[in-house]
């Protein structure tokens, strides 16, 4: 069974254990998802109600991209314990050789780029997510704003946590030209999304 088809606890109870998988970039994978979910709820409580009629092709728009990121980030939760169990079984593999050293190394390295790509690919879906709060909290249901709001802070919160996951693996890489041009693209996604949290936020603190 999928780590997304369990129960919430059971999910919890193996977050907590001493596994180091599902870890933070579940987390950081469901924390975006939570927000993306959030953000559809917000788009069906607005479609069908006359006081929303003439938002009504745009919540429909919204919602098809909420809950396209939803099933992605989703997806991605599975995918990054995938990818943590594959620099786990490279990082066991034999070292009594040289030979046997330097395959180990080799394959441990093109783990830990799958490791990393896969928080960056979190870290994308989340400013996406971000990017629909702004309009579900402008358009929508005046009674979920609320969720808007927390929908945004979620999405953050996925962001920061995906790019400490992308940042710690880009640290035992030795491919250069690979850290700088995810390094590059995690601060091009970092940039300016602490100052689109708070507006929105204030946004909707302004309408409670």
């Amino acid at each position: 069974m999928k780590l997304t088809e369990k129960p919430v606890t059971n999910f919890l109870d193996e977050l907590a254990s001493n596994t180091p998988a599902p870890g933070g970039g579940s987390v950081a994978a469901l924390s975006g998802a939570l927000g993306a979910a959030l953000v559809s709820m917000v788009c069906n409580l607005t479609l069908g109600k006359k006081a929303y009629a003439d938002v009504q092709d745009e919540s429909t728009e919204l919602l098809s991209e909420s809950e396209a990121l939803r099933q992605e980030l989703t997806n991605l939760l599975e995918e990054d314990v995938k990818a943590y169990t594959g620099y786990s079984i490279a990082a066991k593999m034999p070292r009594g050789t040289e030979e046997e050293k330097a395959e180990r190394q080799v394959v441990m390295q093109a783990a830990l780029k799958v490791a990393t790509d896969v928080p960056l690919a979190i870290a994308e879906a989340a400013v996406q997510v971000m990017d629909l709060c702004m309009p579900a909290a402008e358009k929508g249901n005046k009674w979920a704003v609320s969720d808007a709001g927390v929908a945004v802070l979620m999405a953050e919160a996925s962001l920061r946590s995906a790019a400490l996951n992308v940042l710690i693996n880009l640290g035992s890489l030795k491919d250069e030209e690979f850290v700088a041009d995810r390094r590059a693209k995690l601060d091009s996604l970092l940039e300016g999304k602490g100052i689109m949290r708070d507006e929105i936020y204030d946004y909707v603190a302004s309408k409670l």
